[in-house]
């Protein structure tokens, strides 16, 4: 999947999680409390989601632009 930081940012949000859930890497991982924190990577960019564990349910996303990677 090769999709821009623009096209993603612009896409519905449950587009936005299909997207993530299908075809992101997990690169990181960390829980607080009822919160999840999962970090994917996708494109060239990466996503964050925030999974809210006790009532089973996406909290947030949150979508960053990779700077090093356009880095020579």
């Amino acid at each position: 999947m090769n999709i821009s930081y623009y096209d993603f940012k612009n896409m519905p949000n449950q587009d936005q999680f299909s997207l993530v859930m299908n075809e992101g890497r997990v690169m990181n991982e960390r829980t607080v409390n009822t919160l999840r924190y999962v970090l994917y990577e996708i494109s060239h960019f990466t996503v964050e989601m925030i999974y809210n564990i006790q009532k089973d349910k996406i909290e947030g996303i949150n979508v960053f632009q990779n700077k090093g990677a356009y880095a020579i």
